[in-house]
C-alpha cells in the first residue's frame, strides 16, 4: 500500500506542465509567458521520460526549446513596442 514514486514524480510534473500552461496564457507580458511555455516544454519532456520514451523527451527539448524558443524570442526581441503616443515615427 506503498506511494509509487513514478506516481508522485507524474502528479508533480503534470502540475508543472498545466501551470505552466496556465501562466503562458495569462502572462502580463510576452517574456514572461515564453518563460512559462518553456516551463511546459519541460514539463511535456519530463512526463516523456517517465512514460520510457526517452527519444520523445530529448526531441522536445532539442526541436521546441532549442529552436522554436530561440526564434520566438527573436521575434519577441526585434519587435517594435510603442512605449508612448507620439513615440512611433
Amino acid at each position: 500500500m506503498g506511494i509509487d514514486f513514478e506516481a508522485i514524480m507524474f502528479v508533480i510534473l503534470s502540475a508543472v506542465t498545466v501551470a505552466g500552461a496556465i501562466g503562458c496564457v495569462y502572462g502580463k507580458r510576452v517574456a514572461h509567458s515564453l518563460l512559462f511555455l518553456m516551463l511546459t516544454f519541460f514539463g511535456v519532456a519530463g512526463i516523456f521520460v517517465l512514460a520510457s520514451a526517452e527519444m520523445l523527451a530529448a526531441i522536445q527539448i532539442l526541436v521546441y526549446l532549442g529552436s522554436v524558443m530561440l526564434v520566438v524570442q527573436f521575434g519577441v526581441m526585434l519587435t517594435r513596442k510603442q512605449i508612448q503616443e507620439g513615440d512611433i515615427e
